[in-house]
């Protein structure tokens, strides 16, 4: 078990080492030299796990799913603690449970921030910030890959066949991810550049936009998006946290492979074409669409980010988007759409039954011809569950720690949800640096649980409740 977490959690530390001698390098370049002796510290401190190459390879025995999630936790409490050093030994004077406070926020996709000012930053502490969470996205697909195998069969049908669920070829696995990923990340920078967003900016919200993340390079996003296309080419980039990271390969792959190979996709795509249609007709006309397909498009993939002067009157709904999220194979966070619409598709299948008894209700699994009996309807009703019984955990310390109950219950769903906080939802110009240490130790847990939730409670599900 040891062995294992050392072999898996080495490439990470690998690409912080990486991420670490690229900040050297941009500083040297730019002549930002106030910071870059942390990253000096963080390199070193980041390569200690490398040194394993050296040691004789050792044969890893066979790690049960049980000790693969116990890895992934340890990942998400580790790693961050390495990210969180440039922000530690920078020279604006952070403690360190607000530097770890920092990173976990990066890491988990969340997106909330001690920095009150980000213009005062050093532009080279801006694009750290950035690429933790593009680390913790990649990470974040490694752990479903890695924990494969507690999804249900519907479900592992939407990762496709670019991966090979072969365990003798988790390397080839990983690889092919990575450089998806990466070629991913490389076309919304291509996408933001071209349309005549800064260079700097452009690579630092296509590292956040991958990730389903919410650190932005400026206090004000307006600053960046000053014109409509821009804002509307930003909305479309959004958009990749929220469907399958392999819905553009699938779309290659449609001929050979038929609609089944992108239905969850399709699914998706009615789904957000229904909400945008149901805020034309519904919503106050005097909203400007551009930034309320911004904000509907942010909800949606998990990212949580508007405009400055987005309204606030449908923060609710915003809300609901968020807990819902996206695609199974993707960075958002989110109970996950696929999930739920099995789940109202099962009840209201039941409740028909109850009325008309004589017809046939057929309870399809998405991407499965098998019917979706009572034990997977359990399944995702525990999943449900869990949410409220997490939500209610994180909000009663909040509301204990002298938080507004309105305020807690936004901020409960957000941590979970790994969403940051914007004025779209009513939390706009929250300050995090001034929380208590208790209320701070808390987000942490539960940013935590709320990116690896999912994950566990599903193989939590099958082993104490479904073990045959």
């Amino acid at each position: 078990m040891f062995f294992f977490n050392i072999y898996y959690l080495r490439f990470f530390t690998s690409i912080i080492s990486i991420l670490c001698f690229f900040n050297i390098l941009y500083s040297y370049y730019f002549n930002l030299y106030l910071n870059v002796q942390s990253y000096y510290y963080t390199l070193v401190i980041s390569s200690i796990p490398l040194l394993s190459f050296f040691f004789k390879k050792m044969e890893i025995p066979r790690i049960s799913i049980y000790e693969k999630i116990v890895a992934v936790v340890i990942g998400y409490f580790f790693l961050p603690i390495i990210i969180s050093l440039p922000y530690f030994f920078s020279i604006y004077d952070i403690t360190f449970l607000d530097a770890y406070f920092e990173s976990i926020s990066g890491f988990t996709s969340t997106g909330f921030t001690i920095f009150d000012n980000i213009k005062h930053l050093d532009e080279s502490i801006i694009l750290w910030r950035s690429s933790s969470q593009w680390i913790g996205g990649l990470y974040f697909l490694f752990s479903i890959l890695l924990l494969i195998d507690i999804f249900d069969d519907n479900l592992k049908k939407t990762v496709t066949n670019f991966l090979s669920f072969n365990s003798s070829e988790i390397f080839k696995q990983s690889i092919k991810l990575f450089t998806f990923y990466s070629f991913l990340t490389i076309i919304i920078f291509l996408i933001l550049n071209i349309f005549q967003i800064r260079t700097f900016n452009s690579f630092n919200l296509a590292l956040t936009l991958i990730s389903s993340g919410g650190f932005l390079p400026t206090n004000n996003l307006s600053l960046i998006l000053n014109t409509d296309i821009k804002k509307n080419i930003f909305s479309l980039c959004m958009l990749f946290s929220f469907f399958s990271l392999f819905l553009f390969y699938n779309l290659f792959q449609y001929k050979q492979k038929g609609i089944k190979f992108v239905q969850e996709d399709v699914y998706l795509l009615f789904y957000l074409i229904s909400v945008y249609i149901i805020f034309l007709v519904f919503a106050d006309k005097s909203i400007n669409f551009n930034e309320l397909f911004l904000s509907i498009s942010s909800s949606v993939s998990n990212i949580g980010i508007s405009l400055e002067n987005t309204t606030n009157n449908y923060s609710f709904i915003f809300l609901i988007l968020i807990i819902i999220g996206g695609s199974f194979f993707s960075t958002s966070s989110g109970l996950r759409f696929m999930k739920i619409y099995s789940l109202l598709k099962f009840s209201l299948n039941e409740v028909k039954s109850h009325f008309k008894p004589r017809n046939v209700h057929l309870n399809k699994l998405p991407f499965s011809e098998k019917n979706m009996d009572i034990l997977d309807f359990y399944k995702y009703f525990l999943t449900i569950l869990v949410f409220i019984f997490t939500l209610i955990m994180l909000l009663s310390i909040l509301t204990i720690l002298n938080m507004s109950l309105e305020d807690a219950f936004k901020l409960s769903i957000l941590t979970i949800m790994n969403t940051v906080n914007s004025s779209m939802t009513g939390l706009g110009d929250f300050n995090f640096a001034e929380l208590p240490y208790l209320l701070k130790f808390s987000l942490i847990i539960f940013m935590i649980i709320g990116r690896v939730e999912l994950l566990t409670i599903l193989i939590l599900t099958k082993k104490f409740f479904f073990k045959n």
